[in-house]
């Protein structure tokens, strides 16, 4: 059994721009929405990704926090290309900027279509309560916020966010 763990921000300004090492072009859906994971129907997001010139369908339970299940497969991109056609909700589109940043590799998801204008960075750790150097350019921590969740992106897109939501005060205030 694999397990994920990160941390998940939102990003605040265009610091980590320069220092990006590598760009993925990213396609995802999924193959179960929000609504059967949020009323307990089913534990686990499906999720079929095409990034680059190579496809996985992925499986995460639904923990909200920095640890969860992962299970990722490599895929035909032609087998994730029909599965996308049958995702529910919309596509997510988004380019995937690999940032080193104090020993860590920082991802950092800038999104496209109707989640643009949103970046999330993410950093994966070896355990919970590893240390690590936050940059400049990470702002509030959105991990335990499921809006900021792809599986949520793609039932309400950024671009249906009210203000208020876009705002973030809430997680600053534990609301």
């Amino acid at each position: 059994m694999a397990i994920e763990i990160e941390r998940k921000y939102l990003v605040t300004g265009d610091g980590w721009r320069s220092a990006a090492h590598k760009v993925v072009p990213m396609a995802q859906g999924y193959l179960n929405d929000i609504g059967m994971v949020d009323s307990g129907a089913m534990n686990t997001s499906v999720r079929v990704r095409i990034e680059g010139d190579a496809a996985f369908l992925n499986i995460k339970s639904r923990e909200l926090g920095t640890s969860r299940q992962e299970f990722e497969y490599p895929i035909p991109v032609s087998d994730a290309r029909a599965l996308l056609a049958l995702a529910v909700g919309g596509l997510i589109d988004k380019r995937r900027h690999y940032v080193e940043h104090a020993g860590h590799i920082w991802e950092v998801d800038e999104f496209l279509g109707d989640n643009a204008g949103l970046v999330v960075a993410e950093i994966e750790l070896d355990s919970a309560d590893e240390a690590f150097d936050m940059p400049a350019w990470a702002g509030v921590q959105a991990t335990d916020a499921p809006r900021y969740y792809n599986l949520a992106l793609a039932s309400r897109p950024y671009s249906q966010w009210r203000d208020d939501e876009r705002m973030a005060l809430d997680l600053i205030e534990g609301k």
